[in-house]
């Protein structure tokens, strides 16, 4: 059974939200699109704090039919939000912050332990200050901990870097990926950032215009050519890899996935450990023969699988190397002289890779 299935209506004035997704119960999904696309209207909508109009289901639990006449308010439903502004009480130091919904939880309840949730967000040494004294991603770390106190089985996050500063953001990342790899708790994430997505999430909902516009994983959705992501300027591919080695002699560490094996400058990661990698369309070009004379060190071997066109003088081309999808961005003069064509097998000559961390 899926984690979330929904069939909602909701009508504010001329904006009309239709939205109908099944997701699973893991991981996290990004509720993914630009403003008033109707994200945060979805969420506020699994929460029950939006009265939409059909059906909500949560793992075995219908929360909203309006055909049976059921709709189970917020507070009964096993959720935890996480607003874009922390909203912390000002008069109350951290620790009596987070003791706050953690203490109107039964303890035969308690599905998370307090000290864990404290060490897994990392903010065990701020428990004596008070809100006013906390940084924003700090602020922020409190309230996701907050959240997880209240022992959610649904975590709902509503675009909660996006109060913050850039430099918060680089902060507060490695610890959502902590959330994301060391709790069972599935993740709601609303997000119009690219790269928020592409490091973080599993699953994706575009929505456009208060509709779904499409449903499946991240890696795929990136991808697609028939959706706005693959043709905006910093599109690109994300790769789940592992950890294959490293060479002591050039300082470079291994990453292996089903299309081969990627090399980047040496990253402090274990043998085995999974790694997510973002190659962007515009660093790939295409060659018809595996070139040696080259001082790019990722090449990969990989199948045409769909052109689109990228402007008057640009292609869109999408590859793949084993089962995984890549981009590339190539001129149309460049496509000509490949005599591009579906099922064509190349090379992919990548220039340049992100280590999504």
């Amino acid at each position: 059974m899926s984690g979330v299935e929904a069939r909602l209506r909701l009508r504010y004035g001329e904006f009309s939200l239709q939205a109908e997704f099944e997701l699973p119960g893991r991981g996290i999904t990004a509720l993914f699109g630009p403003s008033g696309s109707g994200k945060t209207t979805a969420l506020r909508c699994v929460a029950g704090l939006e009265r939409a109009r059909g059906y909500l289901r949560f793992e075995n639990e219908v929360w909203q039919d309006d055909a049976a006449g059921r709709f189970v308010p917020t507070h009964r439903r096993a959720i935890g939000y996480v607003f874009q502004e922390a909203s912390l009480f000002p008069h109350l130091s951290v620790r009596r912050n987070l003791e706050f919904g953690w203490k109107r939880i039964p303890p035969a309840q308690r599905r998370v332990v307090f000290d864990d949730a404290v060490a897994l967000l990392g903010v065990g040494h701020l428990l004596q200050r008070q809100p006013a004294r906390l940084s924003g991603g700090e602020r922020q770390r409190v309230a996701i901990v907050r959240a997880l106190l209240t022992s959610p089985r649904l975590l709902l996050m509503d675009e909660p870097l996006a109060a913050l500063d850039h430099r918060s953001k680089l902060e507060i990342l490695p610890y959502l990926e902590r959330l994301h790899g060391e709790l069972a708790i599935p993740v709601l994430y609303v997000s119009h950032s690219p790269d928020e997505v592409a490091r973080l999430a599993d699953t994706m909902v575009l929505m456009e215009r208060g509709q779904v516009r499409a449903v499946g994983p991240a890696t795929e959705l990136l991808v697609r050519l028939d959706l706005p992501l693959a043709h905006a300027d910093d599109a690109g591919a994300v790769i789940d890899a592992v950890v294959g080695g490293h060479d002591g002699e050039y300082h470079l560490t291994h990453l292996d996935f089903d299309g081969g094996r990627i090399s980047v400058p040496s990253a402090a990661r274990t043998a085995g450990a999974p790694v997510r990698l973002r190659i962007h369309a515009r660093d790939v070009s295409l060659a018809q023969a595996l070139h040696r004379d080259t001082s790019i060190l990722n090449i990969l071997p990989v199948e045409v699988t769909a052109i689109d066109e990228a402007g008057p003088a640009q292609l869109l081309v999408k590859l793949c190397a084993g089962t995984t999808p890549l981009l590339a961005r190539i001129t149309r003069r460049s496509g000509a002289a490949l005599a591009l064509h579906t099922g064509q097998r190349l090379f992919a000559q990548i220039k340049s890779v992100a280590l999504v961390e």
